[in-house]
């Protein structure tokens, strides 16, 4: 039997994504952020919502451009704190010791010591209730050479990312490997 817990914010994975930002002085500044995903296969586009509050907001919308730095399980207080204080209080790069690189293809910085950066421009913004939806196009995305497989694939054991559960607000690490997608379930086929 199910139980009912009404209409909240669930789903699992949930990614914990640092978005990265220029502010008008053009200062770097990560946030953290949960609402978040991949939304489009061509043109490749990542979706990341955020509150028209956060200090991100308007700097998305003024540079046309944002990155996305996946934070390993070694960084989960880096990352969480980049959810915690607002760029317009501090400079989260310096108070964290991250090094801030400017994106090559996109008006917008990444952390250096996290293993997987997506650099994104603009397409989309909608305002939905709470939040405003952001849809950027990828236009590169960057992984360290010690998180690449043999075949020079991503492999999400060596990246470790770190998995956001929203209703409990824990942090949670990838689990083993199960099977291959696409293939797994090809026995049902008749």
């Amino acid at each position: 039997m199910k139980k009912s817990l009404g209409a909240k914010t669930l789903a699992y994975p949930t990614p914990l994504f640092c978005v990265g930002t220029y502010d008008a002085d053009d200062r770097p500044n990560i946030m953290a952020a949960a609402w978040a995903g991949i939304c489009c296969s061509k043109p490749p586009s990542i979706a990341v919502s955020l509150r028209p509050a956060t200090f991100s907001h308007d700097a998305i919308l003024t540079r046309k451009a944002f990155t996305v730095s996946i934070a390993s399980r070694r960084h989960m207080a880096h990352a969480d704190y980049a959810g915690i204080v607002s760029g317009r209080d501090e400079n989260k790069f310096e108070t964290l010791g991250l090094t801030a690189v400017k994106g090559e293809l996109v008006d917008a910085p990444y952390v250096d010591e996290f293993p997987v950066i997506i650099e994104c421009t603009l397409t989309h913004s909608h305002s939905i209730g709470l939040h405003t939806q952001f849809i950027g196009e990828v236009k590169d995305v960057k992984v360290d050479e010690s998180c690449l497989r043999e075949d020079g694939l991503p492999d999400i054991l060596k990246i470790d990312p770190i998995i956001f559960a929203p209703v409990t607000r824990g942090y949670y690490s990838v689990g083993e490997y199960l099977g291959q997608a696409f293939s797994a379930g090809k026995d049902f086929k008749k």
